[in-house]
């Protein structure tokens, strides 16, 4: 039986003794004491099965994740900065960290010493492990039936996690049942890369870079970036959880996905795209549902998102990169999302309302649940979207109408709303958007003409409550630390 090491610190007696954990395969743990110094360093120290004590990942060791690792029995997992924890590559066995219901992940970094979870590979490929799965107990839009070895809390407000991480002690089930906690806390997420992450467990039951399940909002993610990620980058089911700077750069489907009553908000975003890369499900920045059958279940999916800056797969109007993109935003199955003060840079389309499972999106956007406002859409269009007469309305450089229903139209055409539509990518005056080994995702400055980006944000919804109030569209300023932020802890590996 191999015996996988990890160093475990009770974070109550941190400053008094240390020990060794010997964990054994099926759960039983063996604590070893040792003398009160400092922990080794320089060590490869192998993670798995169900991590049931507090727990210190140290700074100067390699940690690899070695098959699906949980904690559990409200134990917090605490990295240090500069961390590397990879995840194991080895055929079906496939590595991922599931943070169960009441468990922590403490993961927060710096901006000089950023975490990073990525591939064990020697030579790294999108999909070579799994990724971060947090399970809250927060609200969420699901009914989840299921039968355990130990009493779990499922039933309606319980969602189990796709991608095959549940097991028989339910780790993989999220939300709070019949007495959610929308405050709850799964912990600190912060300068932190996740690299080469997602799974296929089967069709549309994937498992993503960063999955957050019924997410409370005292959860802390904020400066993340996730690289090459197999399916989606990020994806909300349900919860409360607010997120601010997240990168996503190549990922292969869906950057920020939202689904079953995600309520929380997102401010400060950049997605960049391969334009070879994306996914047979069809490719965006934004998809939404408030479920998989669009039902009217609640509480209805109705995230907030202000200053993200999209950019697809067409740096001009002749690239038509790969057939599978679709649009920069896709709004569907009864989502009540809202996308505010962003840039849509080379889509397909800029924004699409899904009508094909009925007119419930348009309906939401009717009566103000769903709004698009103080937008700029660059560069989107000029080229057919494959069945273009199953959705209602697509916004791109045409403003194409397909479907003629008015009062959506005005939502995102009346100057009420103040979205611009510019013909070409340059003509939102971007230093470097598409450049894949070296991107400047910064608006030039005044001193090179008018730039409206600069000064065309608002934050006058009520719906933008609470959020940092700046002038800008998109995810950057053209100066200071509100132009920098994404600098110094990302990595941009071009494949």
């Amino acid at each position: 039986m191999k015996k996988s090491l990890i160093i475990l610190t009770a974070l109550t007696m941190l400053a008094v003794s240390s020990c060794r954990k010997i964990e054994m395969d099926g759960g039983t743990t063996t604590v070893v004491p040792t003398p009160p110094t400092p922990s080794p360093v320089g060590q490869t120290i192998i993670l798995k099965g169900r991590i049931d004590k507090d727990t210190l990942l140290k700074a100067g060791n390699t940690y690899i994740l070695s098959g699906l690792v949980y904690m559990v029995n409200n134990a917090t997992m605490k990295v240090e900065p500069g961390v590397n924890v990879k995840g194991d590559y080895q055929g079906s066995n496939v590595a991922a960290l599931i943070i169960t219901r009441g468990a922590k992940l403490v993961a927060d970094g710096t901006q000089e010493n950023p975490i990073v979870f990525t591939s064990n590979s020697p030579v790294p490929r999108s999909g070579d492990w799994g990724g971060i799965v947090l399970c809250g107990k927060a609200s969420i839009n699901a009914t989840y039936n299921g039968t355990y070895t130990s009493p779990v809390v499922t039933g309606p407000g319980t969602y189990q996690v796709e991608g095959g991480v549940d097991n028989s002690f339910g780790d993989g089930v999220a939300g709070g049942g019949a007495t959610p906690n929308d405050n709850d806390s799964s912990g600190v997420i912060r300068y932190v890369r996740i690299e080469y992450a997602g799974y296929a467990y089967q069709p549309d039951k994937e498992i993503n870079s960063l999955t957050m399940a019924a997410v409370g909002r005292k959860t802390l993610i904020d400066y993340v970036q996730v690289t090459y990620a197999k399916d989606d980058a990020f994806e909300w089911f349900g919860g409360t959880v607010n997120c601010s700077h997240l990168i996503t750069y190549k990922t292969q489907d869906d950057d920020f996905d939202s689904d079953n009553g995600f309520s929380g908000r997102v401010q400060f975003g950049i997605a960049l795209r391969d334009s070879t890369i994306a996914d047979i499900s069809r490719s965006e920045a934004f998809e939404s549902d408030n479920d998989a059958s669009g039902s009217i279940n609640t509480p209805q999916t109705s995230a907030v998102f202000s200053n993200m800056t999209v950019i697809g797969p067409r740096a001009t109007l002749a690239n038509n990169g790969n057939s599978l993109y679709l649009t920069g935003a896709q709004i569907r199955r009864n989502s009540g999302i809202s996308i505010f003060n962003s840039i849509f840079l080379g889509w397909p389309a800029g924004v699409l309302i899904d009508s094909r499972n009925g007119r419930t999106v348009e309906n939401n956007i009717i009566d103000s649940t769903c709004r698009f406002k103080n937008n700029t859409i660059a560069g989107c269009g000029g080229f057919g979207v494959p069945d273009v007469t199953s959705y209602s309305w697509i916004a791109s450089t045409a403003n194409t109408l397909l479907w003629n229903r008015d009062s959506v139209v005005n939502r995102f055409s009346n100057t009420a709303f103040n979205n611009t539509v510019l013909a070409n990518v340059s003509d939102a005056k971007m230093i470097a958007p598409f450049n894949y080994s070296a991107p400047d995702f910064l608006p030039f400055g005044g001193s090179n003409g008018y730039q409206p980006i600069l000064v065309q944000a608002s934050f006058t919804d009520p719906k933008l409550a609470g959020m940092q109030v700046v002038a800008f569209r998109g995810a950057c300023d053209a100066a200071g630390v509100a132009a920098n932020w994404w600098r110094g802890w990302t990595r941009f590996i071009n494949q």
